[in-house]
């Protein structure tokens, strides 16, 4: 009797009884070993991944696979094939319009990613590497949104030494698009959220400021940021394609969700996808700017449509503590 050596296959042992399955986390397969049954499952299930469903996940997985994936540097694709193996195992067969229902397909991510709650780093790197795949299938027209927004990461650690500093501002832009380049200077100028800055138009640009009431505060304060010097170069450095300030590469206004998305490419573009650094965070950088130039704290909070009793526990949490005491040392010299 010839002997055929299907390679990978997995032998779970449950209640008594053998089940073989294509590979671990497959499909399982039907007949005996060595039966033509057995066989011909087996071969079903390695052509089935090979040329995925395009109604389901799995596709979705392969596609991105075989396209952004190899661009990522190589130590990143090492460490990111392992977590698209997972994904495409525990969601892969799952039709891909299951996640056009954020209220039904959420709970499922959440137990996936809380296989590893007892290493939230752990479990937040692989949601990141679902949210990119989800992204991905965002831009393939297969979903309207990223059900991973909105999801809390479950490591919580203290960000108020976390600001960009202009080192890390120029290596990004050094690798992304001028449309993200020019969102991260505007942000590191302005402190406006990313729902803020998406939706800035050119009409909020006055003769000395810009004004936008805020989403966060469900426009009922106003953003009266000064047009300092370095400000209006960032503005004059971007062209005027819409009624909006920023605009993607198709020259229309971005949404948040498709600037995220664009966003998290560049950084994985200039290698910084384990920076803990997120967009937000630019929102530092400019209330730094601000603190050390001596703004006071109404400054401040007038500026970035901060709540002015809790502005010096906001400026606690973004700005870094080395130039809290630069913005001291200029102070006494001032004295002196």
């Amino acid at each position: 009797m010839v002997r055929i050596d299907l390679r990978g296959i997995a032998k779970v042992k449950s209640k008594g009884r053998i089940y073989y399955y294509a590979w671990r986390g497959g499909p399982r397969l039907s007949g005996e070993p060595g039966t033509p049954e057995f066989i011909a499952s087996y071969n079903q299930a390695v052509e089935d991944r090979r040329t995925p469903d395009k109604n389901r996940f799995r596709f979705v997985v392969a596609d991105y696979k075989g396209g952004e994936y190899k661009k990522l540097a190589k130590s990143t694709r090492d460490e990111w094939g392992k977590w698209l193996d997972r994904i495409a195992n525990y969601f892969g067969d799952l039709r891909i319009v299951q996640f056009d229902r954020p209220e039904k397909i959420r709970p499922v991510i959440r137990r996936w990613r809380n296989q590893w709650a007892e290493t939230p780093r752990t479990a937040d790197y692989g949601l990141q590497v679902l949210s990119r795949v989800l992204a991905h299938a965002v831009e393939l027209g297969k979903i309207a949104g990223n059900p991973c927004e909105g999801i809390k990461h479950l490591y919580n650690n203290d960000r108020s030494e976390i600001i960009w500093s202009d080192a890390d501002i120029e290596h990004i832009k050094k690798t992304c698009s001028a449309e993200i380049a020019g969102a991260v200077d505007l942000a590191s100028h302005t402190g406006l959220r990313l729902g803020d800055l998406v939706r800035l138009s050119w009409s909020h640009v006055g003769d000395d400021a810009i004004v936008l009431t805020t989403g966060k505060s469900k426009h009922r304060r106003e953003a009266i940021i000064p047009l300092y010097g370095a400000l209006r170069d960032v503005l004059a450095r971007i062209p005027k394609r819409a009624t909006t300030i920023l605009t993607s590469s198709r020259r229309r206004p971005w949404t948040v969700d498709g600037f995220g998305s664009s966003f998290n490419k560049a950084k994985i573009d200039a290698e910084m996808s384990e920076r803990d650094l997120h967009f937000n965070d630019l929102r530092g950088t400019a209330a730094t700017k601000f603190y050390i130039a001596r703004f006071s704290m109404r400054e401040i909070a007038e500026t970035l449509a901060w709540e002015e009793e809790s502005v010096e526990k906001i400026i606690r949490r973004y700005v870094g503590r080395a130039a809290a005491i630069k913005a001291r040392i200029k102070k006494l010299e001032a004295k002196e």
